[in-house]
Formats: C-alpha cells, sequence, structure tokens
C-alpha cells in the first residue's frame, strides 16, 4: 500500500510538473514580440509616438528599404522583460528575419523608454551583413549621440529620426563609420599644437630686442586669424565638412512587403539614461 501510494504522488508530481511547464512555455514565448501583420518597421508597442511621427518614420524607412533593399526595424517596448538589451533585440530581428536572406542586411533598433525611477535603455543591433559597416562602437556612439540626447528631453520622434538618419547615411556611403567615429570622438589634442605654437610666438615678441618692430607689431593679429583657421578646418572638433545627412526629404513610398528572413550575430551596442 505504502508502495502504491509513492508511486500515486510521483505520478502526481510529474503530472503537476506538466502542467506547469505548459503553461510557462507560452508565457515566455510572449516576451518576444510576434512579427506584425500586416508587415511594418515601425512598432510603438509602449505608445510613446503619435501616429503621424510613426507615419513619417514608417514612410522614411519603407522608401529606404525599397531603394537599397536594408531593413531597418524600430521596436519599442514597455519593458525589457528581464532581458538584456542587446539580447532582446537580436532575439527580435532573429525571430521576425529583418533584412534580406542571404544579405542580412537587417538593423534593429530597440527602445525601452524611461518610466519614473526606471531607467531608459536603447540598443542597435545589425545582422550578419552590416556588422562591418556599422561596427559596435558605432552603433554605440549613435544611441549615445543622436538619440539619447534627445530621449533626455522625452522627444523620442527626434531622436529615432536623428539615429536612422545617421544610420541611412553610413550604410549608403555618404559617408564611413570611421568617419563618423572620428568626428564624434574628437581628438583632445587637437588644439595643443596650435595653441603652443601661439605662446611661443607672443613670448618671442615680447622677449625680442630690437629688429623689425612693424613685423613683431603685425605678428599678434597673423597668428590669431591662422589659429582660428585651423580651428575651423578641423583642428578641433571641427565640423561635418561635406557630409551630408540622410534625413533628407523622402517621396511617399508604397507600403512594406515585409521582411525577407535576415540573420543576426550579436553585432550591435546600446547605452541607457
Amino acid at each position: 500500500m505504502n508502495i502504491e501510494s509513492a508511486k500515486m504522488n510521483k505520478y502526481k508530481k510529474l503530472f503537476l510538473l506538466l502542467i506547469f511547464v505548459s503553461r510557462i512555455f507560452p508565457l515566455l514565448a510572449q516576451v518576444i514580440p510576434e512579427r506584425p501583420v500586416p508587415p511594418r518597421l515601425v512598432n510603438d508597442f509602449a505608445n510613446i509616438l503619435s501616429a503621424d511621427e510613426v507615419n513619417r518614420l514608417e514612410n522614411k524607412l519603407v522608401v529606404f528599404n525599397d531603394s537599397t533593399s536594408t531593413q531597418i526595424a524600430i521596436i519599442i517596448v514597455k519593458s525589457l522583460n528581464g532581458y538584456d538589451k542587446n539580447d532582446l533585440a537580436q532575439r527580435i530581428g532573429e525571430k521576425w528575419g529583418v533584412g534580406r536572406k542571404g544579405k542580412n542586411n537587417g538593423v534593429v533598433i530597440l527602445v525601452k523608454p524611461k518610466y519614473g525611477q526606471e531607467k531608459g535603455d536603447a540598443c542597435i543591433q545589425t545582422g550578419y551583413g552590416l556588422e562591418g559597416v556599422l561596427p559596435d562602437i558605432t552603433c554605440k556612439r549613435i544611441v549615445d549621440n543622436e538619440m539619447i540626447p534627445a530621449f533626455r528631453d522625452n522627444n523620442y520622434y527626434k531622436g529615432l529620426d536623428k539615429g536612422i538618419s545617421t544610420i541611412i547615411s553610413i550604410t549608403k556611403g555618404e559617408y564611413t563609420a570611421d568617419q563618423y567615429n572620428k568626428r564624434t570622438n574628437p581628438n583632445p589634442y587637437g588644439m595643443l599644437v596650435p595653441i603652443i605654437i601661439l605662446f611661443v610666438v607672443i613670448f618671442l615678441i615680447r622677449s625680442s630686442r630690437g629688429g623689425t618692430h612693424s613685423v613683431g607689431k603685425h605678428l599678434p593679429f597673423w597668428t590669431a586669424l591662422w589659429l582660428l583657421g585651423s580651428m575651423g578646418s578641423g583642428g578641433g572638433r571641427g565640423n561635418w565638412g561635406n557630409f551630408s545627412s540622410g534625413g533628407g526629404s523622402f517621396g511617399g513610398g508604397g507600403g512594406f512587403g515585409g521582411f525577407g528572413g535576415g540573420s543576426f550575430g550579436g553585432g550591435g551596442a546600446g547605452g541607457s539614461w
């Protein structure tokens, strides 16, 4: 009797375990959003964008997809549900198949807005085919320099628009990731040489005894003029020169035809605020 009772208890526990597993697995699967039907590139599950903002971003990304085959998907979620942001973005990109099959040229921009005392999170994940074009350090700087400053002001549309504009410019070859990295991380010693030269010239002028004073009298002016010129031509922070922005106006495109089955390998990076 005791043996039979022990067996019954064992089967009962196994049965309860199977019920628990059958209930918990669907819940885990729901953590990663399902691919949208009908397909779209801008997916605001947190409802932080207006309908007009969604349409403008969608139109911009659809036209870019149609002209280059590169797919950029924006996913905004209320919670990361315990996932690391980069891991969740990669899983979404893989599950949805963002990018073209074979080319693997998809990009996933994942944003979790800041709520109260909770930090906000954002990241960019790239498909296999774009890891060389958009390396991790570039994804990180796009998030930190283009997106998060606007997100801090609660302007999610502006941050997303600037982020995708930069990605579009780099992937279209308007400028390279290296050029972008240099411009967003200027050499802190870039102004050191001109400043040293200026001080040396001033010292020589003040130390001079005799000679042609008219030349020495005009040296500070020409030195200052040269110094200003070097600052404007990239000696310090510089400017973007002939770099063009991918944020120009786009004509109306057709609807998004759907994701193409791209694959992701973990390339990308993000930040928090």
